[in-house]
């Protein structure tokens, strides 16, 4: 019979090897100095383990519309497992679960929501984001077979608009993709705008920017230039409704179109690219950056704004979530800065800069320009 060998890998560093060692592990819980780090660790480790119990009983609560409940006031458990139709018991490991997530508190027999709880439901797109989370979920319910490949993710069915076809095709499923999508924009345009200045700009130019909810912010902060959105046919209904009622409907041109199947329009100094290069291959953006720059003038710059990887510093938040979603997509995928100032620099554009984000889980930004 084999036996399990108790050597450790010499190629590992020293740190690992203390980690591989239990003696370590019980000084470490013995000694005054290192016993906080050693807790710290532990619960780290263990909030890794349960993320995806977390991520379930937020679903939950959100289903269930716990939290939406608690904004007319405090209730008692009875009251709130009444209104979900939850017995006493299930209800109270979900209620004190909320707790545990700091969403929500109970003081003096009423729960109650916290900052956090009410912030969850005030930000734009992020109740959206896990109501739309089953489906990934489902996706990893073997995770083995979703890094093998041997299953077909129903992720990469849920959105035919991003494959361009399929959204000219059924206009529905085009909305909602962009329903979804703009749920969550505002959030980019203000980081965006926060970190790059468009002000400057005489026309810009929004590429597959769905129902303009980037333009309309662009439009509020920047009073001078004009506003051009290239997407789908089947989102421009919805564009036209929400200019329309940001008032800024006279300055927007919508030119309807795929930038899959032929040229960008030229006439913009400026070309945004919000949360459009992570849905697609290599060869799609490669083609896409290539249109841009010969779409823009000499000194014409592009500025690209989605969340990225953090390359050789992973990022919990997008190479966690984002990269996992956008393989479960098999559409695109979630690059670093490094990759796309690669490809940047292969459809002849310059003077790349990389903005990052004080909110990489919102977005980080790049920009680059047509040399003269």
């Amino acid at each position: 019979m084999l036996k399990a060998s108790t050597a450790r890998p010499s190629g590992l560093g020293f740190a690992a090897r203390l980690g591989l060692s239990p003696r370590f592990h019980a000084i470490c819980a013995r000694i005054p100095g290192l016993k906080h780090i050693a807790r710290a660790e532990g619960r780290a480790l263990f909030d890794i383990v349960s993320g995806f119990v977390q991520s379930q009983a937020l679903l939950a609560l959100v289903e269930l519309r716990v939290l939406h409940r608690l904004t007319e006031g405090p209730l008692p458990a009875g009251d709130l497992g009444a209104f979900a139709r939850v017995a006493p018991q299930p209800m109270a490991v979900l209620l004190q679960a909320g707790a545990a997530l700091g969403l929500m508190r109970q003081r003096r027999g009423l729960w109650r929501l916290t900052t956090r709880g009410a912030a969850f439901l005030a930000v734009p797109g992020l109740e959206a984001m896990v109501r739309h989370h089953p489906v990934l979920y489902r996706d990893l319910a073997d995770p083995v077979a979703f890094f093998r490949g041997e299953t077909q993710p129903e992720l990469a069915g849920f959105w035919p608009y991003v494959f361009g076809a399929g959204g000219v095709a059924d206009p529905a499923l085009a909305a909602r993709y962009s329903e979804l999508m703009a749920d969550s924009q505002g959030l980019v345009a203000a980081d965006t705008l926060a970190l790059v200045d468009l002000s400057g700009s005489q026309r810009i130019m929004d590429v597959g920017g769905g129902t303009g909810a980037f333009l309309a912010a662009v439009g509020a902060a920047c009073r001078g230039p004009e506003l051009v959105l290239f997407d789908l046919p089947a989102v421009v209904p919805a564009a036209k409704a929400r200019f329309a009622a940001s008032g800024i409907d006279p300055r927007v041109t919508i030119l309807p179109g795929s930038f899959r199947s032929g040229p960008l329009p030229e006439g913009a100094d400026t070309i945004s690219l919000v949360r459009v290069l992570y849905d697609h291959a290599d060869s799609t953006v490669a083609d896409l950056l290539a249109k841009a720059f010969q779409a823009l003038p000499p000194g014409g710059r592009l500025v690209i704004s989605e969340p990225m990887s953090g390359g050789d510093h992973p990022d919990r938040a997008t190479d966690v979530y984002f990269s996992v979603y956008t393989l479960a997509m098999q559409t695109g995928r979630t690059r670093s800065a490094n990759e796309i100032t690669a490809l940047l620099g292969a459809a002849g554009f310059a003077d790349i800069k990389n903005y990052g984000g004080f909110r990489p889980f919102v977005t980080s930004v790049m920009t680059a320009r047509r040399p003269i």
